[in-house]
């Protein structure tokens, strides 16, 4: 885009969570404004600045919480510009001093953010950069009535103003807005490439950086920062997770539900529902396959054996369906213990190879602790 000088005014970067949205969003506008840093310019470097972070023209904006002010934003955004895969989202991360803080705050740009913080950076002119450069992660998360009035920016651009968006959910935009943008969509990162990155960039014991890839679903930001002691032991209550959801021990569910609730914060929890695809995905290869060479999960070897030889029945791609459900909920901040304690009803069905769902004729199936 650079070499061909035809840049657009606005550009909208989509993909999933932890591909590297902000970091390419980043490293873009340092080389708008010839900083080299994220990216090695060479001879194309113009600038003396050190960073994104000490430029004049490159302001980034995040979604924040009604509490939030000026200077937790700015202490997310040094953060961030010591490391441009740090995770510093209010929703994914509520406290930045407490990493198992699991407290949702939902973070928006309501209208007086835009007003009165956003739409003046709109009016300067470049101090020493070619553009001025505003980055608005997650934009998703606009009010309404913030979109509209940022639509109007959209329509009327400044020819030395660059707009650049990132979002989870392009489908969630106004339509208004995703056509004003040039769409950058970003592919979902392999676990090779998650597994290189924690090796060659976070110095990740090999062994570990490939278990942890193994979990990561693709991102590579969270998982960076799990750690893998705990993976393992959430991973020996995945195996008692499932136990329980066959037998219905309510107790011990709600417990188990409880405490993950607790200890974990929303990428904690997203890591669990990975493990429990995990094993599952290892009972279907197991059960298909028998190759004990494919199994990741291949100390627990003993557990899926027994597992597929007692519920032959077992409706274990369907199961995987209801974890992909659990995940958007997680991350829109319904309660994490209801979101287990269903999983597990619908799964002590799907282990029986019986339909998960009950129908309005026989609601008293829903007080299984009193059905013969």
């Amino acid at each position: 885009m650079l070499s061909s000088e035809r840049v657009g005014h606005a550009y909208l970067i989509s993909g999933t969570s932890g591909v590297g949205k902000t970091a390419f969003a980043l490293a873009f506008a340092e080389a708008m404004n010839g900083i080299s840093n994220i990216s090695d310019l060479g001879s194309q470097t113009s600038s003396k600045k050190s960073s994104w972070f000490s430029h004049p023209d490159i302001h980034v904006f995040i979604p924040k919480p009604t509490s939030a002010n000026t200077e937790a934003v700015r202490e997310r955004l040094e953060l961030l510009a010591k490391d441009p895969y740090e995770i510093i989202n209010f929703s994914q991360r509520p406290s930045l001093h407490e990493d198992s803080s699991s407290k949702n705050l939902q973070a928006f740009y309501p209208i007086d953010y835009f007003r009165d913080e956003i739409r003046p950076i709109a009016k300067l002119r470049p101090n020493e950069g070619d553009r001025v450069i505003v980055i608005m992660t997650q934009v998703e998360t606009m009010r309404k009535e913030t979109a509209n009035a940022f639509l109007k920016l959209l329509e009327e651009p400044s020819d030395r103003l660059m707009f650049i968006l990132t979002t989870e959910s392009i489908d969630s935009l106004l339509p208004t807005i995703t056509s004003r943008c040039q769409h950058i969509p970003l592919g979902t990162l392999t676990q090779a490439e998650v597994e290189q990155g924690l090796i060659e960039v976070d110095n990740i014991d090999p062994v570990d950086a490939a278990y942890l890839a193994r979990v990561a679903n693709g991102n590579y930001a969270a998982t960076r920062f799990f750690d893998v002691g705990s993976l393992r032991r959430n991973r020996e209550e995945i195996v008692d997770f499932l136990r329980l959801s066959f037998s219905q021990d309510a107790s011990a569910l709600s417990k188990l539900s409880q405490d993950w609730q607790s200890s974990n914060n929303i990428e904690g929890m997203i890591a669990i529902t990975n493990l429990l695809e995990m094993y599952i995905r290892d009972l279907i290869v197991c059960k298909e396959t028998e190759n004990e060479k494919l199994i990741t999960n291949v100390d627990q070897l003993s557990s899926i054996k027994k597992f597929i030889t007692s519920l032959k029945d077992a409706e274990l791609e369907k199961m995987l369906l209801h974890i992909d459900e659990c995940r958007p909920m997680l991350r829109q901040n319904v309660s994490p213990k209801l979101i287990f304690v269903v999983l597990s009803l619908r799964f002590s069905a799907l282990m029986r190879g019986l339909d998960p769902y009950i129908s309005e004729t026989e609601q008293w199936k829903h007080l299984p602790a009193f059905v013969e």
